[in-house]
């Protein structure tokens, strides 16, 4: 017997991920219902649509499909039908606007567990609450997450995505915190110093620490360097009648609360210490620490062409006219570098320092090596042992020789790999034996050191800005410690 159905219908079922976990509304349940009533009220279904979105508003993948079908075909359903009117809405402005769209397109919304008949104008207040309850219940849950948040803060926790140089992890409670993650933590410690000293700018600096390691953009850099995080604070916005702060953090500080505030001058342009806006080239080591004895203003650097080549200047700034070859600086700075004559009672110190630098960094190879040597001293024993089994006749001669075959076989590979160890590494004999003088002679490192040496000396050397004029005419102070290891000659012979 069949069964005749005069009403047709799409079915419209709609979860959010959250709902589904804490609330059990699982799309299978809803279609369920949905085709036992339309079994029970003689309605033919002609399509089942699923949607995995929220309902704070009808900008719906699925939903925004279903309208344009239903704008294209008209009179093909009467009904849209969904268990409960949260299902179909939970913006009460919203879903009246929609309603009145189905309607126009001949389709009638209803909520089989809520039915309303909505051509009785009182009906409209029920479903003023239907709609109005989960909007409610939102905005309630939204605010309660929101002071839970801002708790949270005031407490000194750490709320959300770990940022870089930290992970998410959780105690034994239950509470979740963020720890150091190393080397990040190392490397940003790295970052700030660096920062700090004026040296390079940040783009330099952000290059040097991703060579180190460090995997973040370029832009996460520069809020990374804003973030006080990283000297233990948390900031807690403006809310109501509470003025914006900050608050100490649970977390551990990467960097010291000072480091951070030096940091944060310098990039605000309030510090010091001048930070070169473009890359610094090879060509111009001196740029950003020179100020022109004219106007008082930083030297900036630049090359300009000639009838048959280019000529290098340190130069100032546009309404200054002053400006001196590049070759007559560095002699000039040169000369005044080789000024600096070595202490003889810090030549044992400067020994001990390379020595211990030499075994921190060769370290591992040091304990390979031992390895190898121990295990070659090993197989020797081997060898002798199986030489004394074949005199006393105690092995045929065919397996001696296959046993020494084998064993030579590996000291072999393991003389190659102690060969390659050496070489990798200097005798720190050879490096002791060098001149101390040279070492230690801070023009040779102007003259020869790359482009990161020579800019680090310089910042070492003067903490305050150099004002030359041919000469050095302003004699900068000199860092302190430096003064207990060198000797300044007033009388050094003058190239110029």
């Amino acid at each position: 017997m069949n069964v005749e159905r005069d009403k047709i219908a799409d079915l419209y079922i709609r979860v959010s991920t959250d709902e589904q976990a804490d609330k059990g509304y699982s799309q299978r349940s809803q279609e369920e219902m949905l085709r036992k009533y339309c079994n029970n009220n003689c309605i033919e279904v002609r399509n089942v649509i699923f949607e995995d979105y929220s309902a704070k508003s009808f900008n719906r993948p699925e939903w925004k499909k279903f309208i344009s079908t239903l704008k294209k075909h008209k009179n093909k359903i009467n009904l849209v039908l969904f268990t409960k009117w949260d299902r179909f809405s939970r913006n009460a402005g919203d879903a009246y606007q929609m309603i009145n769209v189905l309607r126009d397109l001949g389709v009638e919304p209803q909520a089989i567990e809520q039915p309303l008949d909505l051509s009785i104008p009182e009906n409209k207040m029920m479903l003023a609450f239907y709609l109005a309850a989960p909007e409610v219940e939102n905005d309630r849950r939204a605010l309660n997450v929101f002071y839970g948040m801002r708790r949270a803060k005031k407490e000194g926790r750490y709320m959300g995505l770990a940022p870089v140089g930290y992970r998410n992890k959780i105690d034994e409670s239950g509470n979740k915190y963020i720890a150091l993650k190393e080397p990040d933590a190392t490397i940003l410690y790295w970052v700030f110093e660096e920062l700090s000293s004026g040296t390079f700018n940040t783009e330099q600096v952000w290059k040097k620490a991703k060579n180190k390691g460090l995997k973040c953009s370029k832009n996460a850099f520069w809020q990374l360097i804003r973030n006080p995080l990283y000297c233990g604070k948390i900031f807690l916005p403006k809310f109501k009648d509470e003025e914006s702060c900050f608050v100490q953090g649970q977390h551990q500080a990467i960097i010291s609360v000072e480091l951070y505030e030096k940091v944060q001058e310098i990039l605000d342009g309030r510090g010091r210490i001048y930070r070169s806006k473009i890359q610094t080239r090879n060509d111009f080591p001196l740029r950003g620490f020179l100020i022109c004895p004219i106007c008082g203003n930083l030297l900036t650097a630049s090359k300009s062409k000639g009838r048959n080549k280019h000529y290098s200047y340190y130069h100032c700034r546009k309404g200054c006219a002053y400006r001196i070859r590049i070759e007559k600086l560095n002699q000039a700075f040169e000369y005044e570098l080789r000024r600096f004559i070595p202490r003889k009672e810090v030549y044992a110190i400067y020994r001990n320092i390379l020595a211990e630098v030499y075994y921190e960094l060769t370290q591992s190879s040091q304990v390979s090596k031992r390895q190898i040597l121990h295990q070659l001293k090993d197989y020797e024993k081997r060898i002798s042992h199986i030489r004394n089994l074949l005199a006393t006749q105690k092995i045929d001669p065919i397996d001696y020789l296959e046993i020494k075959t084998q064993y030579n076989s590996s000291v072999d590979d393991l003389n190659k790999k102690l060969n390659t160890l050496c070489g990798s590494i200097p005798a720190i004999e050879t490096l002791l034996e060098k001149d101390i003088n040279g070492l230690m002679a801070l023009d040779r490192i102007f003259e020869k050191g790359n482009i990161e040496d020579i800019r680090s000396l310089i910042q070492t050397l003067y903490p305050e800005k150099l004002l030359f004029y041919g000469t050095l005419i302003g004699k900068a102070e000199v860092n302190r410690i430096l003064k207990f290891a060198y000797n300044y000659d007033l009388k050094a012979n003058n190239i110029l």
